[in-house]
């Protein structure tokens, strides 16, 4: 069986950034399993993994556009550190904050004065290029209970695994 749409993947993963420092890896702990096609991944890795089977081994290099996006600098911005009043923030926060458009984003405090506090709302992996070695343990039609809810129900098909 190969993945497609609606497919239950579990894959082992480590992923590094072009310097070859990992940044995330499944390999000495649980498999990730998801439901393919629902958005659960970049979709880079989606997408090199679509026609594979339980036992191919592979390595995609992801471009920043297919994995977590560009930089874009006007996302870097000081606002008041007033705006944190009765908060001890410091560097490497995070927090959820409205974005300009209204919708909620996450933002990083990246530096901390006297009067303004730098935050990033771009995601930490953007701009990167990623690759990732990928082994594909298993892929198995999904239950309908697993598609209703829109996420796997572990790697057998049942919340016990």
């Amino acid at each position: 069986m190969t993945i497609s749409q609606d497919k239950v993947v579990a894959m082992h993963y480590t992923v590094t950034d072009p310097e070859g420092n990992k940044l995330d890896s499944s390999v000495d702990g649980e498999p990730l399993v998801f439901l393919f096609g629902h958005g659960a991944l970049i979709p880079g890795l989606e997408q090199a993994l679509a026609g594979k089977a339980a036992g191919d081994t592979f390595t995609a290099t992801i471009a920043p556009a297919d994995a977590y996006g560009e930089r874009h600098d006007q996302l870097v911005q000081s606002v008041p550190k007033n705006m944190f009043e009765g908060m001890d923030v410091a560097p490497g926060m995070r927090f959820r904050a409205a974005g300009p458009d209204g919708r909620e984003q996450s933002v990083i405090i990246l530096d901390v004065s006297d009067e303004e506090v730098v935050v990033d709302g771009n995601h930490p992996l953007s701009g990167i290029e990623l690759s990732f070695d990928v082994e594909v343990l298993k892929v198995r039609d999904a239950t309908e209970e697993e598609l209703a809810h829109g996420h796997v129900h572990g790697i057998d098909g049942d919340e016990s695994h």
